[in-house]
């Protein structure tokens, strides 16, 4: 809307004059006049209004970037958060088994209270844990609710596996140059460039027209007659002059200072590509440490868990284990399973980060 400012004339100057300014007659008199800039500021203007709408479609992607990322945040949140929850009512059913066995038991007089007591304590805490797990869900909706800015309820399906996100492209430190961040700075330092054309074009002298029509009411001299004039005969006069301005170092000032707003944008881009390139190599590394982490789960300690857990069951509802060594192993058996799904969660934020950096 702006860039329709960029021709825009300074006022019109019309004033009236009446009153006995040539004879005791009550005469009119009629100025309009307009200052017209030096014609390469219109130019100048229309660049730098170019300029700035560039600026703000990049602080637009901005805003989209900075959206996406968090919407896959809170998106794969959830996804964790389904998971978790599924994981802790097995865990749960595994506690109920474990107070039911442990009940049996007691009374037929083969363990004490305080294998009962234990277990009941041990339930408890997955309890907690699920109600954690409930208010962390409806808190992760609500925010990616607000960031799809809808008031409608909606739900995420829950996928049969939780899995890490799929790098869909090379990690190359080249993107960073095109992130829309670095830019909207190097946008913001070509404005300021753009912004030194039009100082000095309002630095350059106006041009100011004029034209007058008034009346002279009385007797003139015409080719050696006198000849009366009333109201109604006009007399014209055009108008044509410069405007200078005095103030050279002003001027000069303004521009010195846009130089320098320029110099800061750039060094500012510098050091802020500096500054994202460290984020991204340290992301990098970071997903490979929790690629590893997560692999190590997988591959070993997810199967040995789930062994943990059948061979503790067993010998415990035979009596070949106490109560302590069955607790000990489902507590063992319910670190690593809630472990791999934050090993999966952490794959997934160290990809976001990622992408978030090379703008994907």
């Amino acid at each position: 809307v702006l860039k329709k400012t960029a021709g825009e004339l300074p006022k019109l100057d019309l004033n009236v004059q009446l009153g006995q300014y040539s004879s005791n007659n009550f005469d009119n008199g009629f100025q309009v006049s307009q200052t017209i800039p030096f014609p390469t500021l219109f130019s100048a203007k229309k660049n730098l209004a170019g300029a700035e709408i560039k600026g703000k479609e990049l602080q637009r992607d901005i805003s989209i970037a900075e959206l996406k990322s968090q919407v896959r945040k809170w998106y794969y949140e959830i996804h964790y958060l389904q998971h978790n929850q599924k994981q802790l009512m097995h865990l749960d059913s595994l506690y109920n088994d474990f107070i039911r066995v442990a009940a049996l038991r007691y009374k037929t007089g083969d363990i004490k209270k305080v294998e009962v007591s234990t277990a009941t304590a041990k339930k408890g805490a997955i309890d907690l844990l699920l109600k954690q797990n409930e208010v962390d869900m409806h808190n992760a909706y609500q925010n990616l609710s607000a960031l799809m800015n809808t008031d409608e309820p909606f739900k995420i399906s829950s996928e049969k596996e939780f899995q890490p996100i799929q790098v869909s492209a090379l990690v190359d430190s080249a993107s960073i140059a095109n992130h829309p961040l670095l830019r909207s700075l190097h946008q913001e330092a070509y404005i300021s460039e753009q912004s030194k054309s039009v100082e000095r074009s309002q630095g350059l002298p106006d041009i100011k027209l004029g034209y007058t029509n008034q009346s002279l009411i009385g007797f003139q001299t015409i080719n050696g007659q006198e000849k009366y004039f009333d109201a109604g005969d006009r007399f014209n006069v055009f108008h044509i002059g410069v405007t200078l301005p005095l103030t050279f170092g002003a001027t000069k000032a303004k521009i010195k200072s846009l130089d320098y707003k320029k110099q800061a944008f750039e060094a500012i881009a510098i050091q802020q590509q500096k500054l994202m390139n460290t984020q991204l190599q340290n992301a990098v590394q970071q997903y490979h440490q929790d690629l590893e982490k997560y692999q190590y789960y997988l591959s070993q300690a997810l199967p040995n868990a789930e062994e943990i857990v059948t061979a503790a069951q067993l010998g415990y509802n035979t009596g070949d284990i106490s109560y302590v060594e069955y607790l000990y192993a489902l507590q063992t058996a319910t670190d690593i399973q809630l472990d791999y799904l934050k090993s999966i969660r952490d794959v997934n934020q160290s990809i976001i980060t990622i992408y978030s950096l090379i703008n994907k």
